[in-house]
């Protein structure tokens, strides 16, 4: 088989619309002659070279100034421990509270309407 043959497409496939307008042979291509021109006024190499310094600069600025503050894996215990007692826990929770809680809920709640 002839991998220059049309293909079958799937009549159901979400894309086959697509798949079957880019297989039209009666499609405009374009010529030689579409192609622009090339640019007059080109950025010589030299300055080329210049904008990458300048980039590469710049981003070695960036990384000296954002490393102390960049966050490593390390030490994780002793952050955990930091905040953990930074936090005042919650109250101890009873059974009557829970009890309480579910009471006021079943108060509250509103049963669904019927389905008629």
């Amino acid at each position: 088989m002839s991998p220059f043959a049309t293909a079958p497409v799937d009549p159901e496939s979400p894309a086959a619309q697509a798949v079957i307008a880019g297989a039209r042979t009666d499609t405009a291509y374009p010529k030689f002659s579409d192609i622009p021109p090339a640019p007059a006024n080109p950025r010589p190499a030299r300055d080329w070279a210049k904008a990458v310094a300048s980039v590469e600069t710049a981003g070695a600025r960036l990384a000296a100034q954002t490393a102390p503050g960049t966050w490593t894996l390390d030490g994780t215990a002793a952050f955990a421990a930091r905040a953990q007692a930074d936090v005042t826990p919650p109250p101890a929770i009873t059974t009557s509270d829970t009890e309480a809680f579910a009471r006021d809920a079943r108060e509250r709640a509103t049963p669904p309407p019927s389905p008629r």
